[in-house]
């Protein structure tokens, strides 16, 4: 019999956990303001199908999200490099949806407020997913 203990994986880092935090945050928001823009959008120029579709695929999405962050919160790398990749990408979106098209006024908070908030919370939370004290934790 041996004394060894196999060895323990590194403790969770504070930035891990508030990263988590922030882009579990963050899903909800974009989520609501996506779904927001695709309800307004039928009464315009889509059909009830195509919302549907949309807001099943923005669901499927939101549920690999969140499953990748479960994932990264254990430590694998490359969970985070995908919700850092899709972050910047969700954001660029958000962004240039911001200022294109015409939406009325209630849809327009709705999008902008859920948007902006949800970018800002997603930065925050890849920034600190990179620093170098939870950069030493994803090691799988």
């Amino acid at each position: 019999m041996s004394d060894q203990q196999p060895p323990e994986a590194p403790a969770r880092p504070a930035d891990v956990d508030t990263g988590f935090w922030l882009w579990l945050t963050a899903l909800p928001l974009m989520v609501i303001g996506y779904i927001t823009n695709a309800y307004f959008a039928a009464g315009k120029q889509a059909s009830v199908l195509v919302v549907g579709v949309s807001v099943l695929i923005s669901l499927m999405v939101a549920a690999l999200v969140l499953t990748f962050l479960f994932l990264m919160r254990s430590g694998y790398r490359w969970t985070r490099t995908l919700l850092t990749g899709g972050g910047v990408a969700t954001v660029i979106y958000t962004g240039a949806n911001l200022f294109s098209g015409e939406r009325d006024t209630v849809q327009a908070v709705i999008f902008a407020v859920t948007g902006i908030v949800g970018s800002v919370l997603i930065l925050g939370g890849a920034f600190l997913l990179h620093r170098p004290d939870a950069h030493g934790f994803f090691t799988k």
